[in-house]
């Protein structure tokens, strides 16, 4: 009796455990299609990793409008191909660049969440100007310099002027009965990393509320930024006064060690965000943030996993990658086409399109009353710009056994300087406005009408 109750016993712990088996088999098939023998459980797995690719390009290619702009992209090799009218290939691959960066900064937000604070600002800081020197690495390929050079100049202005007052001025319509404010350490950092460098550029006195409480981290950026103002205005001076040893050749190989120091010191800083300031890209939210808002209040969390994020970054950069060629051939044929000067198409139009990212980010956190990461965004992506895309662009055409060197011309150094000074001035109050917000966007409008006119003088 003892034993007929002990075998059922184990016969109804055996049918238990198959039974649970079954389900745990369900509950992850991705497990069972690697561990099970059965064919069955192998096709389970294959329709959940379908579903999942699924699920993953719903959310990625069909959860935002501007991805409407993609099909332009496959038009314009279509274009290129049978007419071959470089104004619509450019126009057109313009447009199928636009969603793609934009898509490109989604991914690397995605990923952050499972790479950490620090981390995921720094991925967000690099792969955000990944479009810009996709384009200047095809554009060194073609030999075109100039270009280059003014890409990243206009990628600079752009997120100055454009990218920070379109935040301002969205932030000021949302909110327009009170004045959004600025964190208090986030407006000493910011406002402090700019007028420095305009009071050392144009002798212009300190404001009293600057020259005192200056944090460590804003002393380390703005030394950065004044290193980055060195390393562009000497090879201009050595130019401009023709004081060169080697006429043609001291210019271009300062300009060549000026890069490798300021890529040593960005290294260095990178280290020192990651090391000695690791809290510096903690989201201000877990501190507090000027609307109140803690960090419960939040409940954002990833939409995609870990590797489809690293996946799209390498389809998005890949796919940019495609399309930047046919966009660059296309760049001197659009300026016949149209009429329009070079030095307008490369400023203006071709940073618009990668300050797509910063662009849906700044305005995305302004609305939400987070101007400090607003502001982050802009003026730490034309910080690394300067500090990385610049010289990484001269050490890749040293590379290729392109001239490329840190003069930029004098319209050019005049308009970056005017800029900053615009810029600092408006943020000295640490305080925002949709008025303020018009104000930057004219201000831009007036740069690119000023490019417009532009072209640069003949070499002789």
């Amino acid at each position: 009796m003892g034993s007929l109750q002990e075998r059922s016993t184990h016969d109804f712990e055996d049918t238990s455990t198959s039974s649970t088996s079954k389900v745990f088999q369900k509950m992850s098939p991705f497990h069972a299609a690697e561990e099970g023998p059965f064919s069955g459980t192998s096709q389970v797995g294959s329709v959940n990793m379908f579903s999942c690719a699924c699920r993953s390009i719903k959310i990625v290619v069909f959860s935002n409008k501007l991805n409407l702009l993609m099909p332009f992209g496959p038009v314009a090799i279509l274009v290129h191909n049978l007419t071959g009218h470089h104004g619509w290939v450019f126009f057109l691959s313009l447009l199928g660049i636009t969603p793609l960066a934009e898509r490109l900064g989604y991914a690397t937000e995605q990923l952050a969440f499972y790479t950490g604070a620090t981390v995921g600002g720094l991925l967000n800081a690099t792969f955000g100007n990944a479009t810009e020197l996709i384009i200047s690495i095809h554009a060194l390929r073609g030999g075109m310099i100039r270009v280059v050079q003014q890409s990243l100049l206009g990628s600079i202005l752009s997120n100055m002027l454009l990218v920070l007052g379109c935040a301002f001025l969205s932030g000021g319509l949302v909110y327009m009965k009170k004045e959004q404010v600025f964190n208090k350490v986030s407006t000493l950092l910011i406002s402090t990393i700019i007028t420095i460098d305009i009071h050392s550029l144009f002798n212009v006195s300190l404001p009293d509320t600057l020259k005192f409480g200056v944090q460590s981290t804003a002393v380390v950026n703005s030394g950065l930024l004044l290193m980055t103002v060195m390393g562009l205005l000497f090879p201009a001076v050595l130019h401009s006064t023709h004081s060169e040893v080697h006429s043609g050749k001291s210019e271009l190989a300062l300009s060549r060690f000026s890069s490798c120091v300021m890529l040593i010191a960005y290294a260095a800083y990178l280290f020192y965000q990651l090391r000695s300031q690791s809290n510096q890209y903690v989201p201000l939210n877990e501190e507090g943030s000027p609307s109140g808002e803690s960090a419960e209040d939040d409940d954002e969390s990833p939409e995609i996993t870990k590797w489809e994020s690293v996946i799209w970054l390498a389809v998005m950069t890949a796919w940019i990658s495609f399309l930047s060629d046919y966009l660059v051939d296309a760049i001197e044929g659009a300026s016949s086409a149209w009429n329009i000067p070079i030095a307008f198409i490369s400023v203006i139009l071709l940073p618009i399109v990668g300050n797509a990212a910063e662009h849906a980010s700044a305005i995305m956190f302004a609305m939400k009353d987070k101007l400090d990461i607003s502001l982050g965004v802009a003026i730490g992506s034309s910080t690394q710009i300067s500090m990385f895309g610049i010289p990484f662009c001269v050490v890749v055409a040293w590379i290729m056994g392109r001239p490329m060197d840190l003069n930029f011309q004098l319209f050019e150094t005049a308009v970056l300087f005017i800029t900053v000074l615009v810029v600092a001035f408006l943020l000295q109050e640490g305080t925002s406005n949709y008025f303020k917000g018009l104000m930057l966007i004219l201000s831009y409008m007036i740069v690119a009408a000023s490019f417009f006119v532009h072209v640069d003088p003949p070499k002789g």
